[in-house]
């Protein structure tokens, strides 16, 4: 990692006080103009907080312990998974993991790519209870987190900023070059960063540039199928007052099905200048362009999976599979004050994917024929321009130390989609091919591929977070949003118009007492909203609806023992969601708003640092996840699913790393991976297997600038299903076997 090691200051004894959130009135006039809400709420937030900034000083009883400005870069990552380390998804408020009531854990970049994972969700599916279930429909990156999955309730940001996912889709973060850590906030989080975050939010930090001397890390790598890698990292100062960072990440590799190629391009940038000791400038910009293996897994013969069917392909010749995503992002970071810090940043994202594939397989039991069908033509394209302002103030609540944030963020998402639907095939049967040498035939459809409709969708929101120490031990945290939402879809087939406003109110408080300096207790409740499909491509139907609603209860330990040698979590939870969209049982063409769902469990995570240089990391998750009601309609007859546990959810998952350092140029690591059951489709009859997938790692130093190193991943070559598509009549396998070789070079 190039850089120094950061030294994360922590925050003075000030936990939060109680907002006063301004209860705006929603109108259409407010969400259609962008400027007027964008500068007067700004106004409003500022003027709020330089209210209670000076608020602070006057009815302060005694001077407030403050932290130095944090403004000035000098620092790299942090070592991933300490208690004493600052978590950013967990709170705006820069607390400690230990200091946080909640669930949180971090990932270190250099500890991710050491053990091999391509992607963000191979390597947060190592973090407890989070598992990765992407398919290509959803760009190959949904998770599932405390029974609740998909992007429309695990939410992903990258440095702190979110695309909205359109169709269920997102397509970055993914490339792990760039990676500083990566922090995962366990339950809704909702109160931080809006509707669709019931489950979990993964938050992707990228390395950031530094003060200092230019240092430079080459990567080249090699491994199976062909796979090829060429990376850089450079970063450093260039003046007195710039500093830079600068990624890049080429991949290639043929893969391990029949035609299987893939490639992608990552470029990561960013610029820093300095113009005093307070005022901070970033300018950076992220992309990402990808051609994945088009892969929509193997079909399933008479309900089994076929050993000998592992490497098949069974899409098309002139199959599309492509994503390219571009970020800039400018970040200003003002130390107003000593007791008053701003922060701002304006972004510009756009994401543009194109999908062309037959993506369904089907066996006939009694031809013995199987059949290809779903010829699926996609494309869309996706506009975001957002800002998000935020305001840290320190100040006194009755002679209590308190720290305060304050803000606001406005986005115009536009958003079209041109597609083949009502995507009706040539041969309606499907058609015929060998299930062992399947010809790869021409995409063909018999409905037209042209433009379906195009949106905009507006989203203004403020929120608010607070902590307050009430006792040397006792301290409460306390948190409030409110979301406004105005959706216009023009349908450019028939001409026609409809449009949404929607409401978010959301809030947590939370308790954390210090059993000692380095242990505590705490429990949380917090409330999380959810759209009823992604909000900026709802249809008519869904658009009739309000937004989904969930509320948490958490209760968990944390500490750290033997000089942080041992370090422990533990949590329970349990969460409700409510007004899903269930089949009237009195009317199955009419659907309604009251369906249920929930989930009860625990996690479990420990790192402990044993003698003669072993290092162990292990954790592992719980989940009870079911359906309280709801009714799904099958061939037109309402059919209650009470009981059923929702599809892609596994009720255990664990995993657990051991690292041993042979002397002071050798390391080997190994780890293992587990993944519990879990059922493709609503009803609870088609079930995925439970797996264990073992991978290896080795580092040699072998000169002072030089570093070999060797990966395997699933070391005994396990045949299982990563994920499913088609209601589990496809399995998507994991990959076989593969070893990695890298050579990275400092200079």
């Amino acid at each position: 990692m190039l850089g120094e090691k950061q030294t994360c200051i922590s925050p003075p004894k000030c936990y939060v006080i109680t907002l006063t959130n301004h209860q705006a009135q929603s109108s259409k006039a407010t969400l259609q103009s962008m400027i007027s809400p964008l500068f007067q709420s700004r106004r409003v937030v500022t003027t709020l907080c330089l209210l209670a900034s000076s608020a602070g000083y006057a009815n302060a009883s005694e001077q407030v312990e403050l932290a130095p400005s944090m403004i000035k870069a000098t620092a790299q990552s942090q070592d991933g998974e300490h208690l004493d380390s600052v978590t950013h998804a967990g709170s705006r408020l820069s607390l400690t993991a230990l200091q946080t009531p909640a669930s949180t854990s971090s990932l270190n970049g250099d500890e991710v790519r050491s053990r091999g994972d391509e992607n963000v969700q191979q390597a947060v599916a190592r973090s407890p209870g989070i598992t990765a279930i992407g398919t290509p429909g959803d760009g190959g990156t949904a998770l599932s987190a405390r029974g609740f999955t998909g992007q429309g309730s695990v939410m992903q940001l990258y440095d702190g900023s979110r695309m909205y996912s359109a169709m269920g889709t997102v397509t970055m973060p993914v490339d792990t070059w760039a990676i500083d850590r990566i922090e995962v906030l366990r339950g809704p989080a909702s109160v931080l960063y809006g509707e669709g975050a019931t489950g979990a939010v993964i938050n992707v930090i990228p390395k950031k540039p530094f003060e200092g001397d230019i240092e430079n890390h080459l990567r080249l790598g090699y491994g199976s199928y062909d796979s090829q890698q060429t990376a850089l990292d450079s970063g450093g100062s260039l003046t007195d007052q710039l500093s830079y960072r600068l990624n890049l990440n080429q991949l290639r590799s043929n893969g391990w099905i029949d035609d299987g190629d893939s490639q992608s391009t990552f470029f990561s940038g960013a610029l820093r200048w300095q113009a005093s000791e307070d005022l901070t400038f970033t300018l950076a910009h992220d992309g990402g362009n990808q051609r994945p293996m088009n892969y929509f897994g193997v079909p399933m013969i008479n309900g089994r999976y076929h050993e000998g069917l592992r490497d098949k392909n069974y899409n098309i010749e002139n199959d599309k599979q492509h994503y390219d995503d571009q970020w800039t992002r400018l970040t200003t970071d003002w130390q107003i004050s000593d007791r008053l810090t701003s922060s701002n940043e304006l972004y510009y994202l756009t994401s543009h994917r194109r999908w062309q594939n037959a993506e369904n397989y089907n066996w006939d039991a009694a031809t013995q024929q199987l059949s290809r069908s779903g010829y699926f033509s996609i494309k869309h394209n996706q506009e975001q321009v957002g800002d998000r302002q935020t305001f840290t103030f320190k100040h006194s609540l009755g002679g209590l130390d308190s720290q305060s944030v304050l803000g606001m963020d406005v986005n115009r998402i536009r958003f079209k989609l041109t597609n083949n639907s009502p995507y009706n095939d040539v041969n309606p049967a499907g058609d015929p091919i060998d299930i062992e040498h399947p010809a790869p035939g021409n995409f063909q459809s018999a409905s037209p591929y042209s433009e379906l409709f195009k949106s905009t969708t507006r989203q203004l929101s403020v929120f608010g977070e607070n902590r307050t120490q009430l006792s040397d031990q006792l301290s409460v945290i306390t948190g409030v949003r409110r979301d406004y939402v105005d959706i216009e879809r023009n349908a450019l087939r028939d001409d026609s118009r409809t449009e949404k406003d929607l409401i978010g109110n959301n809030w947590k408080i939370g308790l954390g007492y210090a059993l000692t300096p380095e242990s505590s207790v705490y429990a949380q409740y917090s409330t999380s909203t959810d759209g009823v499909g992604s909000l900026v491509s709802l249809n008519p139907t869904q658009q009739q609806f309000d937004l989904a609603t969930a509320r948490q209860s958490e209760v968990g330990f944390k500490q750290a023992l033997w000089d942080q040698r041992l370090e422990w979590t533990l949590a329970a939870y349990h969460i409700v969601k409510k007004k899903l969209l269930t089949t009237d049982a009195g009317n199955p063409d009419l659907t309604q708003q009251v369906g249920q769902q929930s989930s009860d469990g625990l996690e479990a995570s420990m790192k402990l640092q044993l003698p003669q240089d072993w290092a162990l990391t292990a954790n592992a998750a719980f989940v009870r996840a079911r359906y309280d009601q709801f009714d799904q309609s099958v061939s037109g007859v309402a059919v209650s699913r009470d009981g059923n546990t929702p599809v892609d959810v596994p009720k255990r998952t664990a995993n657990l790393w051991l690292d041993k350092q042979l002397g002071s140029a050798v390391q080997i690591g190994a780890g293992l991976r587990y993944v519990d059951s879990r059922y493709a489709d609503i009803a609870n009859t088609s079930e995925l297997p439970a797996y264990t997938v073992a991978d290896a790692s080795l580092s040699w130093k072998a000169l002072r600038n030089t570093t070999l190193g060797l990966q395997a991943r699933n070391l005994f070559d396990r045949q299982y299903a990563a994920s499913q598509y088609n209601e589990g009549q496809q399995w998507i396998l994991g990959e076989p076997r593969s070893l990695y070789v890298t050579a990275d070079l400092s200079f």
